[in-house]
């Protein structure tokens, strides 16, 4: 009398690889959202700014005050008046409310100027 082996189902292992490299080969090309910079540009090194504001821009402290080339201004429309100009360029402090960001905002729209500039820090990482 015979013993027959019962053989057992061998895994279709080299179809789960293929799937798994296609999958691997998908994402690498779907991952890819924006074009490489070019090899040939050189960012700016920022580290040894001192993280002054522009010159011609109105300063928002965080506790609300205003400032002009390190002058303080009491009125955004007598600030307008002196200055004139089709664009206002702001640079609020971090810890600035949103809402006086826009209320001097508004302020400045409503003295003349066509354009108000928010001048923000941009870091690439």
């Amino acid at each position: 009398m015979r013993h027959n082996r019962t053989r057992t189902a061998r895994e279709p292992t080299i179809a789960l690889i293929n799937i798994v490299f296609l999958m691997l080969v998908f994402f690498m090309v779907a991952g890819t959202l924006a074009q490489p910079m070019d090899g040939d540009i050189r960012l700016v090194r920022t580290a040894d700014l001192d993280g002054r504001a522009p010159p011609d821009t109105l300063v928002v402290h965080a506790d609300g005050r205003l400032s002009y080339r390190g002058e303080e201004i009491a009125d955004v429309a007598g600030f307008m008046a002196e200055k004139g100009g089709e664009i206002a360029r702001i640079v609020p402090d971090r810890a600035l409310d949103a809402r006086r960001l826009m209320e001097v905002a508004q302020a400045l729209r409503a003295g003349g100027a066509a354009r108000v500039m928010i001048v923000t820090e941009r870091g690439i990482e």
